[in-house]
């Protein structure tokens, strides 16, 4: 049976968030920012999984970016980001690259984040793990 622990202190998703995203002057994907909802900060090395679906739309990896202190990580990097410390009142962006980006509107975020949380062991190997998991419904807006 599988389980993981989950505290519910803030929405993942940051409300009113939704930009598009331009990359020389074209409009290349959107972002938006979440936060880590968890009673204290971890670093980004203790982060297992993380995905974004878009209207229902998995996001392949390859396609976000992780923001955090002025700093754009791949998804593939997280593991090895054992000094980056991501604060509970902090919100990270998450760039979503899409050629041509999103139609303005509504769109369904969802925010798959599982992490582990190195202080809790439940084996020799193994550490409890944290659902921090979101959805929101967000506007995205032209300007």
């Amino acid at each position: 049976m599988a389980f993981a622990m989950r505290i519910n202190n803030v929405d993942v998703v940051v409300d009113d968030s939704l930009k598009s995203l331009y990359v020389n002057g074209k409009k290349m994907g959107c972002q938006f920012d979440i936060r880590l909802s968890y009673y204290r900060g971890h670093f980004l090395s203790v982060i297992d999984e993380f995905g974004i679906r878009i209207d229902g739309e998995e996001i392949s990896a390859e396609d976000i970016s992780f923001c955090l202190h002025g700093k754009e990580f791949g998804i593939c990097q997280l593991h090895d980001l054992i000094s980056e410390f991501w604060l509970i009142l902090e919100p990270a962006t998450i760039k979503v690259f899409r050629k041509g980006g999103f139609e303005a509107g509504e769109h369904d975020i969802d925010v798959r984040l599982m992490f582990h949380s190195p202080y809790m062991p439940i084996s020799e190997t193994r550490y409890m793990p944290i659902d921090g998991c979101g959805s929101k419904r967000l506007v995205l807006k032209e300007y």
